[in-house]
């Protein structure tokens, strides 16, 4: 005979459970609440997004529908879904060259990975801002990876933005060796780790932008040996959107040397770059030694 679930001696649930109940319930409504609450569309969104705005503000529908529902993004975001997450991302344009500053791109339209892309951000409001790039968001998860396809579909974006499920390591060294002008990401990583993991693909001459937050600087200044030993140039701080958005976006912004794409790391250490994307995305591992091959540093007893 199967045992009723604790309780009273009915089987039902006591009063304790029940309450459990009504208080998840109420916090389910709460959030279904906030997540209708749609930010009121800024007016610098005009300024950003031109004549592509209703297409940002169906993204930003989406976002609080699907997206909330999905888990891709919290309720409560949606109450600040264009000044911290839409606008934000956007304002990241102004770091992005065009082809004519790019090596080798002149004449065809620059290429941009958004590495992690997640719920979407930064790519698509950065595609919507500039329709001169074509975008790669690149996401390992497969429920997200389905979002990002039917957002791309609904806003009819699939001339220019295209969803990609992988890593960032698996795309750069496997076939077909995918490589791109410009590699973004948003807080993906701590910044030597994030350096080692774009290096493989982001082209010679190609840029790195990482979005990071108020202690930027500080970032900088521990990872800055790891990145310029990875081949990173030009190593600097820029900010975003300063007439747009009440807290300007801090992206810092590197760019790939000729040595780095030989796989020298600019040192001349072959393959630097690869072992170090790998590296950046394994668990560290304690070498175990054995009776025949002992760990290094250990002598083998007689």
């Amino acid at each position: 005979m199967s045992t009723p679930p604790t309780g009273s001696a009915d089987g039902l649930p006591d009063s304790g459970t029940a309450a459990n109940a009504r208080s998840d319930a109420a916090e389910a409504a709460e959030a279904i609440e906030a997540s209708q609450e749609i930010e009121v569309v800024p007016d610098a969104a005009t300024r950003v997004f031109g004549d592509r705005l209703e297409l940002a503000v169906q993204y930003a529908e989406l976002l609080a529908t699907a997206g909330v529902e999905r888990g891709l993004i919290g309720p409560r975001e949606t109450g600040r879904l264009w000044s911290r997450h839409l606008l934000n991302s956007a304002v990241l344009a102004e770091a992005v060259p065009t082809a004519a500053d790019l090596p080798g791109a002149s004449g065809r339209v620059p290429e941009v990975v958004d590495v992690g892309s997640g719920a979407g951000l930064p790519g698509v409001p950065l595609a919507l801002a500039r329709p001169d790039l074509r975008v790669t968001l690149l996401e390992p998860m497969e429920r997200r990876c389905r979002f990002l396809s039917e957002v791309v579909a609904q806003l009819g974006l699939e001339e220019q933005i295209e969803v990609v499920r992988g890593r960032a390591p698996d795309l750069a060294q496997r076939p077909p060796h995918r490589d791109f002008d410009v590699s973004v990401a948003r807080a993906v990583a701590p910044l030597g780790r994030l350096g080692a993991v774009l290096l493989p693909m982001t082209r010679s001459g190609g840029v790195m932008l990482a979005l990071r937050g108020s202690r930027i600087l500080e970032e900088l200044q521990a990872a800055r040996s790891d990145l310029d030993s990875q081949g990173w140039r030009e190593v600097d701080v820029v900010t975003c959107g300063a007439d747009l958005v009440e807290e300007p976006t801090r992206v810092l912004r590197a760019t790939r040397t000729v040595a780095a794409a030989r796989g020298d790391g600019g040192r001349g250490r072959r393959g630097t770059d690869d072992r170090q994307a790998r590296r950046a995305t394994q668990p560290r591992r304690v070498r175990e030694g054995t009776p025949d091959r002992p760990a290094r540093g250990r002598s083998r007893s007689t």
